[in-house]
Formats: structure tokens, sequence, C-alpha cells
């Protein structure tokens, strides 16, 4: 894929991309709670924490799908279909795998896995797997996000 601008034509199931990486912090955690409502204490309580299966606080799982969308944004794949995306239709079967820990530096692993024509001949729907991996290379969060993209006209 190495047009300026992609379509739904333009899209190969098995085709990959990588994002830039991220590290989370206790700020977008603190960030998060404050803006959420969310002040589980397995997020923002030290002493609980400490005690619990992971050992220490982690950040919401929310939280990182929501660095996850951003991380997408961040991508040349994003920029170039930019001006022919629709809309993201959804979250389908998003799992939480693993905990998201203080430090974590974050990267999305994304992989195209399934396209489908619609009734509509100048668009189509463009599922796209994508899994946050942490720094040690362990898949912590993973769904298939199904986006509308617009049918290049000469196709046709």
């Amino acid at each position: 894929m190495s047009k300026e601008t992609l379509y739904f034509d333009d899209f190969v199931v098995g085709e990959s991309f990588l994002s830039p990486a991220r590290t989370i912090t206790e700020t977008d955690v603190v960030n998060f709670a404050g803006l959420s409502g969310d002040y589980n204490a397995l997020h923002v309580d030290n002493e609980y924490a400490k005690n619990s299966l992971f050992g220490g606080r982690i950040a919401h799982g929310l939280l990182g799908l929501t660095v996850a969308s951003g991380l997408f944004t961040m991508t040349d794949l994003n920029r170039k279909m930019a001006s022919s995306l629709l809309a993201l239709l959804g979250i389908n079967s998003w799992r939480f795998l693993g905990p998201l820990k203080f430090g974590d530096t974050i990267h999305l692993e994304i992989e195209i896995v399934s396209i489908e024509k619609t009734s509509k001949p100048d668009r189509g729907i463009v599922y796209f797997k994508r899994k946050v991996v942490n720094q040690r290379g362990e898949v912590i969060q993973e769904g298939t996000t199904p986006m509308l993209i617009l049918r290049n006209n000469t196709n046709l």
C-alpha cells in the first residue's frame, strides 16, 4: 500500500501494520480516573493494590483501549485512509488478556482480517484486528474494529 489515499478496494486481507509506542504513566492513570470517574482501588490505592493478584496498581483496561485508539490514529495507515474513512462501526469481541502496568510501553499491531462489500456501491467495511502489545511482547488486549470506508469512484 504505497498510495497517498487508501480506499476500500486497496485493502488486502492479511496485510499488517504497526503503530508507534507509548509508555503508560501514573499521570495517565490519575487523569483517566478523574475523567471517567473510575476510582477503583486497584487503580488508585497503593495499599489495596499491593495485596492484589497483580502485586500493585494497574491501569484501567479501558485506558488501554483508549490509548490503542489513539495509537491507531498515529499510523501511516490511518493518515492514508483519513479522507476515505466514513465511520468506526464498533468494537467487536474486545478482550482484556493481561494487566496494563504503570511503566509499560505498548504499541498496536494491526491486521486486516476481513473485507466486506455493502449494499451501497460507494462503500465497504474493513475489519481490523488490533492487538495491544507490551514491551515484553505480551498481547494484553485485542479485538476487531469494523470501519466503513469509501470505495474509489474509478472502480465502480
